[in-house]
């Protein structure tokens, strides 16, 4: 076992995990969670003395430290394994999370003078309260006819850097000021174990909206969305940029006494979490779309060039797979609207009847759902109870189920509940297609793929591909500890390339769920009302959505809208 070991850490929304794998086959030796002390922030700073605005979600910089400090000698301890074996480390992350720092690179919510100022804490990937900066800088950057948006579907999200940047200019301008640079919590993290900050081009890609041969958009359009923006890519944003998977840099002596690991290790360039899970699949070849499924879903796919999709959520060349352009799309809300329903919609008979019968409610949903044929439920839903990502590319819209009768059960909703999200990722499939982009087959990672055979029979029917289910549910932290091997190179005991990497570590199909004829049929007619609803509702033809979220945000505001008017 000596000297065959990478480690594998996943930075998710709520926890960090930690995985220690044996380079030589994939097998995974030890793994361990830490849950982030602070949570997630969207009420009050640390103390209860700053409330936080509407769509706001922070977290604490030293949650991600904490990851460190408890699971990594956790996991190798339950590993059986010794610091010395460890060849190589790789981390994956929730993306755009994103910090200000000094010039030491010491977060600015660490000092007392920042700490109540909420724009100095670090933004996470579902902060939303940046929505008038999207805005504002996607109507710049359409007037102004910037290349760049065919990268990005047409549009900037709210999510992302440039938004988040924006926001705190605009209402801090001290933080800004004091900020020396505006970093991805995931190079941070890097940056505290080698002691050398540098840009992922994976995270700077897709929500930095940085360009291998462009670099980040031009001074014109930053000085065009703010004077005070022109210098950002040099200034605040500066920094060299490599791509995941490569090493860069070294464990530091400080660091490995921390948590208990040797210094020298070597350390990759950090890579999204979603991302990692396309290596963490064996996926490193064109043809194979990789789903990412938890609380929301990420389609990600590479190709041999790159080309506008409608609705992607970036292009970025070697932002996935050295020597390929990665491409990105998304829906926001999968396995949260599971949840929302179970906990917010689903009857009290349900969960007794659950109870009385030992099951989960998921379980005792399930079950029912599966009694019923395609379209037997009457019902067709919308899923954007968190807005759409892709193809439409707004946090604007919301969800919508048509058919309800008074003989409604709550399986039948639940059953078209799970439709709605395959309807979500035919309409990408076929964005994909259209634009030249082959997709053979699927590969689904995460949690929900492993636990609901029925969710997975109905993406094989709706999309009419093969769905394929790898022997791994923590595929995103296996990608990182590929990705941990390859830093190490053969020399060193891993891999000079992620395609060596997968080869070896990548786990074997679990499962494959195959189209059924009669299922593909009724759900083509389905489909098509699907596409109408999405269009009538996406595209224009009606703005009740759209109208209904400003109503309620002026309602909860307490404005009438007279200054409106």
């Amino acid at each position: 076992m000596r000297g065959n070991l990478a480690i594998g850490i996943d930075y998710g929304t709520e926890s960090g995990r930690v995985l220690i794998v044996d380079v030589r086959d994939g097998r995974v030796l030890g793994s361990h969670v830490t849950a982030y002390p602070h949570g997630v922030m969207d009420d009050t700073l640390p103390g209860g003395g700053t409330k936080l605005g509407t769509n706001w979600a922070l977290q604490h910089p030293d949650d991600y430290i904490e990851v460190l400090r408890r699971s990594v000698p956790e996991a190798l301890r339950m590993s059986g394994a010794s610091a010395e074996d460890v060849i190589g480390i790789g981390i994956d992350f929730t993306a755009c999370t994103m910090l200000p720092v000094d010039a030491f690179d010491v977060p600015l919510c660490f000092k007392d003078e920042w700490r109540d100022r909420p724009n100095a804490w670090v933004k996470l990937w579902k902060h939303h309260a940046a929505q008038e900066d999207a805005d504002r800088l996607n109507e710049i950057a359409v007037s102004r006819g910037e290349s760049f948006l065919s990268r990005y579907g047409g549009s900037l999200s709210s999510e992302w850097m440039l938004p988040k940047i924006s926001q705190a200019l605009r209402e801090d301008p001290d933080v800004y000021e004091a900020a020396d640079r505006f970093v991805e919590a995931a190079d941070w993290v890097v940056a505290q174990m080698t002691g050398t900050l540098r840009r992922s081009s994976c995270a700077a890609g897709y929500k930095g909206n940085w360009h291998k041969a462009e670099g980040y958009p031009s001074r014109d359009f930053l000085k065009a969305a703010d004077p005070r923006l022109e210098t950002l890519a040099e200034t605040k944003l500066r920094g060299e940029v490599v791509a995941s998977g490569t090493k860069s840099g070294e464990l530091t002596g400080e660091m490995a006494r921390l948590i208990g690991l040797k210094p020298g290790i070597p350390v990759a360039a950090a890579i999204i979490d979603a991302h990692a899970a396309v290596p963490g699949a064996g996926i490193v070849a064109p043809g194979t779309m990789v789903l990412a499924m938890g609380t929301s879903l990420c389609h990600m796919i590479i190709a041999d060039t790159e080309q506008p999709v409608e609705g992607i959520r970036g292009i970025v060349e070697d932002g996935i797979i050295p020597g390929y352009y990665g491409y990105e799309a998304g829906q926001p809300a999968v396995g949260d609207l599971f949840a929302w329903f179970v906990e917010h919609a689903v009857p009290a008979y349900v969960r007794e009847e659950a109870v009385r019968e030992g099951i989960s409610v998921f379980e005792w949903l399930g079950r029912g759902a599966s009694r019923l044929a395609p379209a037997e439920s009457g019902l067709l839903a919308l899923d954007w109870w968190n807005g759409n990502r892709s193809v439409l590319a707004s946090e604007s819209l919301s969800g919508l189920i048509v058919g309800y009768t008074l003989h409604t059960k709550p399986e039948e909703v639940y059953r078209a509940l799970l439709e709605a999200t395959a309807f979500g990722t035919r309409r990408i499939v076929g964005a994909f297609e259209e634009s030249g982009i082959r997709v053979d087959a699927i590969a689904a990672n995460g949690g929900i793929p492993q636990r609901n055979p029925l969710l997975m029979q109905i993406y094989a029917d709706v999309t009419g591909k093969k769905v394929h289910i790898p022997a791994a549910e923590q595929a995103t932290a296996l990608g990182s500890a590929m990705m941990g091997a390859v830093a190490a190179t053969a020399a060193g005991g891993g891999y000079d390339s992620i395609a060596e990497a997968a080869a070896v570590m990548a786990p074997p199909v679990k499962k494959t769920y195959e189209p059924i004829e009669r299922n593909v049929r009724l759900y083509e007619e389905l489909y098509r009302e699907y596409v109408a609803l999405h269009d009538y509702f996406g595209r224009g033809a009606s703005g009740v959505m759209r109208s209904l979220r400003k109503l309620k945000e002026r309602a909860a505001n307490g404005t009438d809208g007279a200054a409106d008017a």
